[in-house]
């Protein structure tokens, strides 16, 4: 049982990092976006 709930937090963990930084990529992205459109 013990184990099972370590794999489920790691998993979570994970997802969020992968997130998080999908997410990163997408601000970065869009502030790009903005300086080419003042430029």
């Amino acid at each position: 049982m013990t184990r099972i709930a370590a794999l489920m937090i790691a998993l979570t963990t994970l997802a969020a990092c992968e997130t998080a930084e999908g997410f990163g990529r997408d601000v970065e992205d869009l502030g790009e976006n903005i300086q080419d459109e003042a430029d």
